[in-house]
């Protein structure tokens, strides 16, 4: 062992560091577009269970084990591509996009359209008790939810998001999803949530509708109660209720704001009160 672990160091030159490096590149750049989906979970278990396989076939050499092995890896590697089509679809669209993300100045701009679209819509519809329901799609995609709606692929405006919504058309009754300032679909079905702990008489099927989605994605969603009135917003399962036309766009800001932005902010905010206390 130990002659063999100085021969690879023998061996070791500058290609075999950028080799390493360009593997060590593909298992992040894996890790990054699997982030936050449900799909990581299954990494996981494929990744533990190779391990534990490699373990029992080479270093207890057990035979049965590594036939099954070598039978096994070449379906599994067939199948990766059909498990994780989703999270490989959305990277490819990423990077499609890519030019478009590069533009910082343009995507502040488009941010503040966004949100004041969603906010003036929320507003109206509050005003009107009509109940509104509206899904941003942030890192985990959607698609699944959006096949269940009607597509629309149209431009995000309040006076559209107001008159999807409007009381008896035909696509008042479901989720509108966003990307980006585009309107996907409308009239979409929402996984409704199975926490046993919401007990809460005020939360109808719109509120368990985004705590649903919420909850098996990064998505935030705003929920206008037909009853009430009261502007919502959800994320992460958890829920921030009867909020003003002010607060709901500094909530939206603070969502849409760079994920590096936002740790920075953390990072000033700690600092800030360490000097605070000295």
């Amino acid at each position: 062992m130990t002659n063999e672990f100085s021969r690879y160091l023998q061996e070791f030159n500058l290609l075999s560091l950028v080799d390493i490096l360009l593997v060590a590149t593909v298992i992040f750049a894996l890790l990054f577009v699997l982030r936050g989906s449900q799909a990581i979970n299954l990494l996981r278990g494929v990744v533990l269970l190779t391990v534990i396989v490699f373990l029992l076939s080479s270093v207890l050499r057990l035979r049965a084990i590594s036939w099954l092995l070598r039978a096994v890896l070449p379906a599994l590697l067939f199948a990766i591509p059909v498990i994780f089509q989703p999270e490989i679809r959305r990277a490819l669209d990423r990077l499609g996009r890519a030019s478009t993300l590069l533009s910082s100045s343009n995507r502040r701009e488009d941010v503040r359209t966004i949100v004041d679209a969603i906010v003036t819509a929320s507003q109206s519809l509050s005003e009107k008790h009509f109940g509104g329901l509206i899904v941003i799609e942030r890192e985990v995609g959607l698609r699944e939810v959006i096949d269940t709606g009607v597509a629309m692929d149209a431009y995000l405006s309040y006076e559209l998001l107001v008159q999807i919504f409007f009381k008896d058309t035909p696509l008042h009754d479901g989720a509108v999803i966003l990307r980006g300032n585009i309107i996907s679909a409308a009239a979409c079905v929402l996984p409704l949530s199975t926490e046993a702990n919401l007990t809460d008489r005020q939360l109808g099927l719109r509120h368990r509708a985004a705590i649903g989605v919420t909850e098996t994605s990064d998505a935030v969603a705003v929920v206008v109660s037909e009853e009430t009135g009261g502007i919502s917003v959800v994320q992460n399962g958890r829920i921030i209720r009867r909020l003003d036309a002010a607060r709901l766009r500094n909530i939206l800001m603070a969502f849409y704001r760079p994920r590096t932005t936002r740790a920075l902010t953390r990072v000033r905010q700690f600092f800030t009160s360490l000097s605070r206390e000295s």
